[in-house]
């Protein structure tokens, strides 16, 4: 399951944390493996579920990414 996937009790109180992130985009990146092995075995509807998963990641860290300060932008990288 999603890293990002929180329950709705507890959206809003996690701390992201530069681990968190780094989980989230070795994630992706199996994600992201994972449609281009379906879609070159010509499987392209069985890739579908890792495309939303990995849609809603990316929606997620653009979010954080809106959200984060232009100074603690700078200090991350």
């Amino acid at each position: 399951m999603s890293v990002v996937f929180v329950p709705e009790r507890l959206r809003g109180k996690a701390e992201v944390n530069q681990e968190t992130l780094q989980r989230l985009l070795e994630e992706n990146d199996q994600l992201i493996r994972c449609i281009v092995e379906y879609q070159s075995k010509g499987r392209a509807t069985d890739c579908v579920q890792y495309q939303h998963i990995l849609h809603r990641n990316l929606i997620y860290l653009a979010t954080i990414a809106d959200a984060t300060p232009p100074s603690a932008q700078k200090t991350a990288e």
